[in-house]
């Protein structure tokens, strides 16, 4: 039995994928407090919709899905129903696997798991790392239910923060660079749906070209920048300007501001 605590976006996400990769309905609990939403749940996906703490003494998995300022007080509220037998994920940013323990009964097993919103289109990216007393097939179970929004990955927890801030934070950069490129296009005398249109193309074909090809991304690039060309005019300004150390400083900023919510 699996249970879903938080069925917001990302916990309703999970669940959607978890259905649709074969899990049956009675086989997954969700934890809502909204009554509406609990009733669209019930409806939507033949869940059983129970408390929390009925969820923590009838799964053997529980999925995180809560924000992090309301992680401490669950788990809290959850150690007295669990048996040290069970698997509990967090999807809670900058939430650590020890202060989990540390809010848990002895021995229970805790993965640690940083997705991002592309999960919500079943095409997220999620890394994985495990506590103090979680063995691999442990982690086997995270990457078997998180995989069905998306690919999985492993890394150690030291990792966790960089994590954070290069994809847990990264389609806001992504997004950040096509509004960019969108408004030059409207700068210049073009209609904002053409421009949205070639924008939206041309970065889902080269980041198809980044998966398929294998290639390094220098490759890519120069294989686009013939010598005094277009690319090269737009690339040599873009470093004039400091582009490049500005995306490093802002991904170190994005670390450092998840190091500093988990008091690592």
């Amino acid at each position: 039995m699996i249970a879903i605590i938080g069925a917001g976006k990302m916990g309703e996400a999970l669940l959607a994928g978890m259905l649709a990769r074969g899990h049956a309905p009675e086989d997954v609990l969700v934890t809502e407090p909204r009554v509406e939403h609990a009733d669209e749940l019930r409806q939507r996906y033949g869940v059983e919709v129970v408390p929390a703490e009925e969820a923590a003494k009838r799964a053997d998995t529980l999925l995180l899905a809560l924000k992090p300022q309301d992680m401490v007080a669950l788990l809290d509220d959850l150690s007295a129903h669990l048996a040290a037998d069970r698997l509990v994920i967090s999807v809670a940013a900058g939430l650590t696997t020890s202060v989990m323990e540390s809010h848990l009964p002895v021995g229970v097993p805790v993965v640690r798991a940083m997705p991002n919103t592309p999960a919500l289109m079943g095409r997220g990216m999620t890394a994985v790392s495990g506590g103090a007393n979680t063995e691999p097939e442990h982690l086997d179970r995270a990457e078997e239910l998180l995989g069905a929004v998306g690919e999985v990955i492993r890394v150690g927890e030291q990792h966790m923060d960089t994590v954070t801030a290069i994809s847990g934070s990264g389609p806001a950069y992504f997004y950040f660079i096509a509004e960019t490129m969108v408004e030059a296009g409207v700068a210049m005398g073009m209609p904002r749906a053409t421009a949205q249109k070639l924008v939206e193309q041309t970065m889902t074909g080269a980041a198809a070209m980044l998966t398929d090809s294998g290639e390094h991304p220098v490759v890519l690039r120069e294989a686009v920048t013939s010598p005094g060309g277009t690319t090269a005019a737009a690339l040599r300004e873009l470093e004039r300007h400091g582009v490049r150390t500005a995306f490093t400083d802002a991904i170190e900023a994005a670390r450092d501001r998840s190091q500093a919510l988990s008091g690592s």
